[in-house]
This record gives structure tokens, sequence and C-alpha cells, in this order.
């Protein structure tokens, strides 16, 4: 056992407070925050030498009093690892007092923003799979500190599941250390930038959006003003049309090339912030994953919690080969119930790291069944249907005179909605080749998708439910959509014949039986 583990060991019965640092971390957050109401307040009494006055005291108190309460607020959180259980007391005037069993926390994440980093300080998260949130957290401890929790946790996990277990006579296993860590899978800087390519991302022109409300502050202009705006376009409209027509098709390719300049630019750069240094190892308990280049993350995902997997693609990487993983588990991943543990990555890379968590690959040799013919002409209908009474609706009110009067292309308009029906109705009929599902000996697959295919797979045995569900339509045509319960995510396969709904249904039930959701671990 390392030192800090012993400090903790020894102190363990004593309640302890967080970093003092983490005092000075909460203070700069608050300034940061404080800054653009500030600017815009100073920008609008500039004129007001008693306002300016007014102001500087009054930024002056909301510091003071900023500082104060996070003093208060360290002051008065504490956190105490017991034998059984980590409790954690908070509050000023009204006192919380949260304590978590061992045995319930899956693990302990780090995480580590800009500015806490820069004092070596780390954000703790208690991951206990309460519905993909996080019970517990502790901000800020210094690296030492946490590293030691997330030791010292796992140490009275393992002596609380020992005495669980000699209780129950049977013999306790102990949980290995994560010394022998084996990287499975690592994104160097070529491969960011490769994935950064086909992250193409325009949030850049929503960031210029938000700050466009504070435009009208500085620059003293109506920016949302429609007349504004359409007396510049009349403006400009004589000088755009002086140009050729060679000029204005090479104006709008430039400006297509500069879009896709910005926003391949925008997706390289939010690409490096989120995986820089992104590795994944297989460690005794688990898997390890850490990235991040402001924001570094550490989060240990064992084994045993993995529900299912998530294997995706997008429409333009799918050419290439290039795929995404997804482990699906109760924990809590950016707002997110599943964990990436490979965000760019071809399949023979992949493939490891799906047997290391103990699933078996999708294969063509498995036995696929497509879902209902009769849900295939249903949904084409039903989706070509809403366009194509679109269409009709505006072909008898043009027809009567009703709208369009005057417009020379009114005749015209109700082929778009047409035009759309047919293209719905094509691509769903072509789809339904692409949405398949099997079923192996211990896992379901359930595959869909016709540019972006995406494919799950769930361990039978750590399925929660298994429901059959018939609307009014699927009733009378003789297909049910399967929902299976699992635990931090969602899986299901629609358009089953029934039939082959209660078969699946039957089978899934039978390996979840057969199997004690205790002894999954």
């Amino acid at each position: 056992m390392s030192d800090e583990v012993a400090n903790h060991s020894a102190e363990e019965a004593q309640p302890q407070r967080t970093a003092p640092i983490g005092l000075l971390v909460s203070a700069i957050t608050t300034i940061r925050q404080l800054v653009v109401p500030l600017v815009v307040a100073g920008v609008a009494l500039r004129d007001n030498p008693f306002g300016v006055g007014g102001l500087a005291l009054a930024i002056l108190a909301i510091l003071v009093a900023n500082v104060g309460a996070a003093y208060l607020r360290w002051l008065r959180l504490t956190y105490t690892t017991g034998a059984e259980d980590i409790r954690v007391e908070s509050g000023i005037i009204s006192r919380a007092a949260r304590s978590v069993p061992y045995e319930r926390i899956q693990d302990v994440s780090l995480e580590q923003k800009l500015l806490p980093r820069l004092f070596g300080l780390v954000e703790a998260k208690f991951e206990t799979g309460a519905g993909g949130g996080d019970d517990l957290k502790l901000a800020y401890l210094t690296e030492d500190q946490g590293e030691a929790l997330r030791r010292l946790i796992r140490e009275r996990r393992e002596e609380v599941a020992a005495s669980i277990a000699q209780a129950d006579g049977e013999a306790a296993a102990h949980e290995a250390v994560d010394d022998d860590a084996q990287t499975i899978f690592a994104m160097d800087t070529k491969r960011l930038t490769t994935f950064g390519l086909f992250e193409f991302s325009l949030a850049v022109f929503a960031v210029l959006g938000g700050l466009m409300q504070y435009a009208d502050t500085f620059i003293g202009i109506e920016l949302w003003d429609v007349y504004l705006w359409q007396g510049w376009i009349e403006s400009q409209s004589g000088l755009l049309s002086s140009f050729g027509f060679m000029a204005q098709i090479a104006g709008f390719i430039a400006g297509l090339i500069a879009l896709i300049v910005i926003g391949s630019a925008t997706g390289l750069v939010r690409t490096f912030l989120r995986d820089w240094g992104f590795v994944l190892e297989k460690t005794a308990r688990g898997f390890r994953r850490r990235r991040g280049l402001f924001t570094k993350t550490d989060v240990v995902m064992p084994v045993h919690r993995v529900q299912a997997l998530v294997l995706g693609t997008g429409w333009l990487r799918y050419r290439f080969g290039w795929h995404d993983l997804k482990f699906v588990s109760l924990a809590q991943d950016a707002g997110s119930s599943s964990h990436v543990v490979a965000p760019f990555a071809q399949m023979e890379e992949l493939e490891p790291i799906i047997r290391a968590a103990k699933f078996e690959p999708p294969s063509e040799d498995l036995d696929w069944y497509h879902a209902s013919r009769k849900y295939r002409v249903d949904s084409a209908a039903i989706e070509g249907g809403v366009f194509a009474l679109i269409a009709v609706i505006l072909a008898v009110l043009i027809g009567t005179g009703a709208i369009g009067t005057g417009f020379v292309y009114a005749p015209f308009v109700p082929l778009v909605p047409l035009a759309l029906s047919i293209f719905f109705v094509a691509a769903n009929l072509y789809a339904w080749q692409f949405h398949r599902h099997a079923l192996s000996a211990s896992q379901i697959f359930g595959r869909k998708g016709l540019l972006s295919p995406a494919t799950r797979i769930a361990s039978r045995v750590k399925l929660h439910s298994v429901e059959i569900v018939q609307g009014p339509i699927a009733q009378r045509r003789g297909y049910a959509t399967l929902h299976l319960g699992l635990a931090g995510g969602t899986f299901s396969i629609p358009g089953l014949p029934i039939k082959r709904s209660r078969e699946l249904k039957s089978a899934i039930l039978h390996s979840i039986a057969s199997r004690d959701f205790s002894a999954l671990a």
C-alpha cells in the first residue's frame, strides 16, 4: 500500500477536507463568470462617473461575498472514509449528509479541467450507477489525494466483498492491482488529425450567434432589425448584378470552400481538445481510459459493468472503413450513459477491444433475420403518405385559387412534397435490407442504418427485461417491437414477426433466469 493510502487509512475515522488551494480555483471561476456581465455594465455606464464608482464598489462587494461564501462552503464540506461507506457532509446553514456503501461504488473517476489542472487538483466523481449520474462528487483534491482515495475505496470494497463471501461460506477473490495495464488502443497526432477532418462542425457560428446578443450594447446596431438587413441587401444588389455570371458562380464556390474550411478547422480543434492523448488500457479490474487536452479525464470501467456495446460510424467515415465503439454502462461519461472507448478505429482494431470486454464481434456467419415485410411496406407507406397528402392538399388549394394566385410557379409547388414522398418510400424500401438482428448463444445483435449503420450488441444474461409492444397497425398486420431492458441505455428491435418476437423473448428470459445478477461480477 502506498504512503498516501496508509495516511488515509490512519485518518479514516476523522472527517477530512478537500484541498485548501481549491478555494483559489473557486474564486477565479467566480470572477470568470462575472467578466461578461461586468463588461456590459461598464460599457453601459461609461458616461456616468457616479455609475462607474458604484459599479466598482458593487464588484468589490460581489467578489468579497463570493470568496467568503466559498470559504464557508469549503470549511463545512467534509468527507469520511469509514469501514463500510464513504460519507460526505456539506452545507452552511442547512446541512446535508450523504453516504454510499463501498459495494455500490463502481469506481472513482478523476477529472481535471484546465484551471484545476494548473494547480495540480482533480475532481473526484463516485460512479454508483444511479441512472447515469454521480451520487457523490468532491472538488477539489490534490492529484495524490485523488489517486490515494481511489485506491482506498477499491481496497474497502474488496474487504466488504470478502466479508460477504466469508459469511456465505465462499472463498474471497482479491482484486489484482492495475500495475500490469496493457494499452489496447491509442490515438496519435496523425490519427487525431484524420479524425478531426471527419468531425465537420459549424459550432463556431453558433458561438458567434450567441455573442451577437451583446452587439447592441457595444456597436449600437440592432442586428435583429429585419429592415436593416433588407436595406443592406438592396444596396448591395446593384454591386452583385454588376459582376458577370461566371464571377457570381466563382464567388459562390469561394464561399462554399470557406464554409468547408471553417467547419473542418472547428472539427479539428474540438477533436484535439476532447481526445488529445487518448489511451485505452486493459487492467486487472477492466478498462482505463484517459483523454483530454484542457479537461483531462481518467475513467475506469470494470468489465462486469459493461451492459452492451454500440458500434457506430458516420455517413462519410463509413466509406473509408472508420468506426467508433462505445460501452453502455450505468456510469456517466460527459452527460452520456455510454463510454467512448474507441472513437475512431478500423474494425480490426475494435475486435480485440470487443473480445476483451467478453463480447463477440458481429459476424456474417450469424443467422441474421430481417424485419417483417409488412412492416417494411407500412413504414414506407406512412412516411411517404404524409408528404403525398401534403402534395394533394397543396394541389387542391392551388387549383381552387385559395393560394398561389399570381405566383407563376404555383402549379409546380405540389411536386416538391410529391418528390419527397417518392424519395422516402424508396429509401424505406431499400433500407429494409439493412435492418437485421441475430441471436447467438450468449448475445443478441441489432443492426440498422442505411448511410451510417449502427450495431448494438447486448449480453443476454445482463438484460433486465423483455417486452413485446404492438400498436394498432402492428396488431392487425402481425408484427411487433421488442424492447430489451438495458441498464444505462436502450435497445429495441422494431418490425419483428410476432412469432419471431415471442421466440426471442422466450430465449432471452431463459438466459436471464439462468443467472443470478449478484453473480455477474
